[in-house]
């Protein structure tokens, strides 16, 4: 395997685990911002926050 494929490999993994992280992060930040704030707007934006932190945490871990 070259260089660049491995470096277009890392990337795509990388790309799904902040993917992931916004895909999870987002349903369960609505479904606490009804039940905390009953707001469903603030914790799906909160959930969200939280996903693409853990993602991009996973993703510089994994490098």
């Amino acid at each position: 395997m070259t260089e660049p494929e491995r470096s277009e490999g890392s990337g795509r993994k990388s790309a799904n685990a902040v993917g992931i992280g916004i895909a999870l992060g987002l349903p369960f930040g609505a479904a606490i911002g009804m039940l905390l704030f009953d707001n469903l707007a603030l914790g799906a934006g909160l959930g969200m926050l939280v996903g693409i932190v853990i993602g991009a945490a996973y993703q510089a871990r994994s490098k």
